[in-house]
């Protein structure tokens, strides 16, 4: 029975699993121009303390607030590879770290690379292998006001459905979306 749970996991995660790495930059795809730009993400009262994360949305990407241990302030991408759990639930460490909290990948504060091992706890160590290592997007953040600013590309969700919905979902049969 337990051999048959694992290789249904196993299937399961292979069936998810990227053929190819694809680049997730906007500016290879991008039919219109990176446009950066700080937009507000949260309240300065809503900074979680020292050595702990929260979540919030800028320019309609999901952002992860860390706060480092020294009190440092920075901005990640709120989606843990491989499998997009929120980061934000993640562990703030004292090395500079914040830590995926369900497969335990570290991801650098500064950078966003991996650190140490990839997906070693739990189940990660069955997913983990199916999947090349990768970061998360870091994001500069800034305080202004009452409101914690992350600069990000204001063109990104447009950039990315323009090639998406062109032709796709076209209910009026035109390849350019527009309506006749």
């Amino acid at each position: 029975m337990k051999l048959a749970i694992l290789a249904t996991l196993v299937a399961g995660a292979a069936a998810f699993a990227p053929a190819s790495q694809i680049s997730r930059s906007t500016s290879l795809n991008a039919v219109g121009k990176e446009k950066l730009q700080y937009v507000p993400c949260i309240s300065t009262d809503d900074l979680p303390s020292p050595g702990s994360a929260t979540s919030g949305v800028a320019g309609g990407l999901a952002i992860c607030i860390a706060v480092d241990p020294a009190g440092k302030v920075y901005a990640l991408g709120d989606k843990c590879p491989p499998v997009n759990q929120p980061l934000s639930f993640g562990k703030v460490n004292d090395d500079g770290t914040i830590q995926d909290p369900v497969l335990g990948t570290k991801f650098s504060l500064k950078t966003g690379e991996v650190v140490g091992k990839w997906c070693p706890a739990g189940i990660g160590k069955l997913i983990g292998g199916l999947f090349d290592p990768v970061g998360v997007p870091v994001y500069p953040v800034k305080a202004k006001g009452k409101t914690v600013e992350v600069q990000v590309d204001v063109n990104y969700k447009a950039n990315f459905e323009a090639n998406y919905w062109s032709g796709i979902l076209d209910a009026q049969g035109k390849a350019n979306g527009k309506y006749y």
